[in-house]
């Protein structure tokens, strides 16, 4: 026991950059020396191991490096002059984000008053922060401090930092003159452009430019496309969805692995123009689906062979290929041996295939009229769309994984249509045929329906007809020479497994909008969601393990009863609905926010809370489900804060620690009058709250 007490002593002792040996931290001198009302360079240097990084002002994910200045009196300090950084990643070469490694030198600007005390010495202190990654990341903290003497004469460098730290602060980026940039943004595509005026300076060599948004408006992780052309650059960034600013300007830095200078260390070039919006149906440079790299006319045509391609494709989907025999058969036997009736029933099957994406076409067009800015995604914008497609593909791919049997019932009703309907029927075969196809049509369809949205209306209509053609193409040869289809493959055990197979891109679909859901909907519905689709699942595998073909009545009466209340459980359950008058709306924690709130004499409530702990979502839910508390909470104009513990947070981990707590959840409450706030137990539930509230 002597001994741990000794060494937790001797770790107090210890300066924090020792227990972060990955990347160690020191503040670094410019010069020498202090000279009274001259500024000072001083830097945070930090010293990475191989392989770890920290991260830049964007850091893509994590979080960037800060420094807190504690002076003496009469300093000031300025902000952080950020070096060029470059693309991050972990040891499997996936990209992590914007950062540093090496040695890196963060330079900021001290100025010390003009009244400093020549003879004695300074002692400057800061707190920095950082995040270091390699495969795993590990917050960093230490507190450091730097002594200088105080001189008259005017300072020397640093004899251990002043050359490097010198060379940092020339090579910082910054704009140079007689250089044009300009930035579009068109769609979800930013174009960047940099060009060299008669006479003003060229690089010689521009290698592997790279653009870095200071506010994340690029996807850091996306491909950037460039194009080279004579004293001039373009490049292709990704516009980021997530992004919540303004967008009035494209801030950030230009990177090229050499020097914008030839003769000089300067691999960043400051980046600050505005950020101009194309016009709907316009085109961005070099390319009419905004692609600098593809010619503009190659790249149309490119698209409708796409297209075609895509269409065709969906005959050989697990839902569709089985059926081709059955349904040129369904042909045959209803037009006899007369060939010509057969092939007009092909030709309506055909039209029946075409009216259907002539009217997704229609509808993009009339929705476009209306003044709606639309892509391919614009109608995942709504939370209530998203769950309902999350919910049909996540059944479509268990039906493929054999979870139960879902597809060749939906191609019989169109059969038996056609039996009774004749042309009629075909045609509907035909609407049916791209209803049944088309959810196993997005891993193969994507890059044409993306630049068909992207287009005006005829080159849309267009494309939506090469996809309508190439899916129609079996079914009209086949209906033409009918004997063909005897070349078919006979299905077999080779169809099991290339369905099971299939089911995997459609999961990966699934857990694609599970994500666009978790950033359109609160944290306890997002929970609420992912026990819906359990639960809906659930509902599934019970209806396909007990009304499976060939169930004994009373089996699969169970199976059908069971699994539906399941499902509609699930659907009520989970889904989206929009936030109630009543609801809680919450504010991040600070203390100076818990501070002026009670200044203003208001009640505060405080939640001390992290994703990962599932008491404290249970409390959320519990509690604030119970519309007596929103009530009350509303009424006496209660300031609710959530203090989010997910990631490492020192400041509240300080606040934990002052209430002697180290652990979540927690949770207070600052009543008017009240010096000291109530502390509510660990477990809650309305009642605790209101009687809380109530004292």
């Amino acid at each position: 026991m002597l001994l741990r007490l000794a060494l937790l002593a001797l770790a107090t002792l210890v300066p924090h950059t020792s227990v972060h040996a990955q990347v160690a931290a020191s503040l670094a001198a410019a010069e020498a020396s202090v000279q009274p009302g001259r500024t000072v360079t001083v830097a945070l240097r930090l010293d990475h191991q191989a392989h770890w990084h920290t991260y830049w002002i964007n850091p893509g994910t994590g979080y960037p490096t800060s420094i807190a200045w504690t002076l003496p009196a009469g300093w000031t300090a300025g902000e952080i002059q950020w070096p060029t950084p470059q693309v991050v990643a972990d040891l499997g070469g996936n990209i992590t984000g914007n950062g540093y490694e090496d040695v890196t030198y963060l330079p900021v600007t001290l100025t010390p008053p003009a009244n400093l005390a020549v003879g004695g010495s300074v002692t400057l202190r800061a707190t920095a922060d950082w995040l270091m990654c390699a495969t795993v990341c590990i917050p960093g903290n230490a507190e450091l401090q730097l002594t200088l003497p105080v001189r008259a004469e005017t300072p020397t460098p640093h004899a251990t930092h002043g050359a490097a730290l010198a060379a940092t602060v020339a090579a910082l980026p910054r704009e140079l003159p007689g250089l044009d940039v300009s930035a579009l943004r068109q769609g979800d595509k930013v174009i960047l452009q940099v060009s060299a005026r008669e006479g003003a300076l060229w690089p010689t060599a521009l290698d592997r430019p790279w653009f870095f948004a200071a506010d994340a408006l690029v996807q850091y992780e996306q491909p950037q496309t460039v194009e080279v052309g004579n004293r001039s650059l373009t490049l292709t960034l990704r516009y980021a969805e997530s992004y919540d600013g303004s967008g009035e300007r494209l801030i950030g830095i230009l990177r090229t692995d050499g020097s914008w200078v030839d003769g000089e260390t300067r691999p960043g070039l400051a980046i600050n123009v505005t950020l101009d919006t194309a016009p709907a149906g316009a085109t961005a440079p070099g390319d009419i689906f905004g692609d600098a790299a593809t010619p503009a006319l190659g790249g149309f045509f490119g698209t409708l062979a796409l297209a075609f391609l895509g269409g065709l494709i969906l005959n050989l989907m697990p839902c569709v290929f089985p059926v081709l025999g059955i349904k040129i058969m369904g042909f045959v036997n209803q037009a006899g041996s007369d060939r010509r009736k057969v092939t007009i029933h092909g030709i309506v099957f055909t039209l029946g295939v075409l009216a259907s994406f002539w009217a997704l076409a229609a509808s993009l067009t009339i929705l476009r009229a209306g003044g709606d800015q639309l892509g391919w995604g614009f109608q995942l914008q709504s939370p209530a769309f998203v769950f309902a497609l999350t919910i049909v593909l996540l059944v479509f791919a268990l039906s493929m994984s054999g979870v139960f049997e879902f597809g060749l019932h939906a191609t019989g009703v169109g059969a038996g249509l056609q039996m009774k309907q004749g042309y009629g029927g075909s045609f509907f075969t035909g609407v049916l045929a791209t209803v049944v196809a088309t959810p196993c049509s997005a891993p193969f369809l994507a890059p044409a329906l993306g630049a068909a949205l992207a287009l005006p209306t005829t080159e849309s209509f267009v494309i939506f007809t090469a996809i309508a053609l190439g899916l129609s193409l079996p079914y009209l040869l086949l209906s033409i020479f009918p004997q063909a289809v005897k070349v078919l493959p006979r299905p077999g055990a080779w169809m099991e497994t290339f369905k099971q197979a299939m089911a995997f891109p459609l999961y990966a679909t699934v857990a694609y909008l599970i994500w666009v859901l978790a950033g359109q909907v609160s944290e306890a519905a997002f929970l609420t969601l992912l026990l819906a689709l359990t639960l809906i699942a659930m509902g599934v595998w019970l209806y396909g393990r007990y009304a499976a073909p060939g169930a004994k009545p009373a089996r699969a009466r169970f199976g059908i009863v069971g699994g539906t209340a399941l499902v509609l459980a699930g659907l009520w359950f989970g889904w989206p609905r929009p936030a109630a008058p009543t609801d809680v709306v919450w504010q991040p924690w600070s203390v100076e926010a818990v501070a002026a709130a009670r200044a203003a004499n208001q009640p505060v409530y405080i939640d001390f809370t992290a994703r990962w702990c599932a008491t404290c979502q249970t409390n959320k839910r519990i509690v604030f489900a119970s519309a007596e508390v929103k009530r009350v909470f509303r009424e006496r104009g209660f300031v609710t804060m959530r203090a989010d513990w997910t990631n490492q947070d020192p400041r509240i981990t300080t606040e934990l620690a002052k209430w002697g707590r180290s652990a979540v959840p927690f949770n207070q409450i600052y009543l008017p009058g009240q010096p000291e706030p109530i502390i509510l137990p660990e477990l809650l539930t309305a009642g605790m709250v209101l009687d809380a509230v109530n004292q």
